[in-house]
């Protein structure tokens, strides 16, 4: 039961992307043609709240949804992979126009050609766990 919230959570989350036109390929598109301001004020925002989230879920204020303390590990420090997942991110965000969370959006929305994205992700990840004790962490 306690479940069924997230998943409504996530329902009301999708709807909300959704109307703001978040999941717009043609938002997008003016993002990475630095034409609009839209895109760019809801990832920051989401980047400021993300921050304060963390702050209380690091000083215990926000705690797991069993009440227990939410233990984050300390990312490794490294210049060179952020930069290489960043361009090979957004190279992909870029071609598709869709980032993960709007492409479930999209399938909900009846989009089907989305499919196709979703199971290229799919393989990505499956690749990735294939060879990621060979890549330099």
């Amino acid at each position: 039961m306690k479940k069924v919230k997230f998943l409504i959570i996530g329902i009301l989350f999708g709807i909300i992307l959704s109307k703001a036109e978040v999941i717009s390929w043609y938002r997008i598109y003016e993002m990475f043609k630095f034409q609009s301001f839209h895109m760019y004020g809801v990832i920051g925002s989401a980047v400021i709240l993300g921050a304060i989230v963390m702050l209380l879920i690091k000083k215990g204020v926000i705690k797991s949804y069993q009440g227990e303390k939410i233990d984050i590990e300390p990312k490794k420090k490294g210049v060179s992979r952020n930069i290489i997942g960043g361009i090979i991110f957004g190279l992909g965000w870029g071609l598709i126009g869709a980032c993960p969370g709007p492409m479930f959006i999209l399938l909900g929305r009846g989009v089907l050609s989305i499919i196709i994205v979703i199971i290229g992700g799919l393989l990505g990840v499956l690749l990735y766990h294939l060879i990621k004790n060979k890549l330099p962490h």
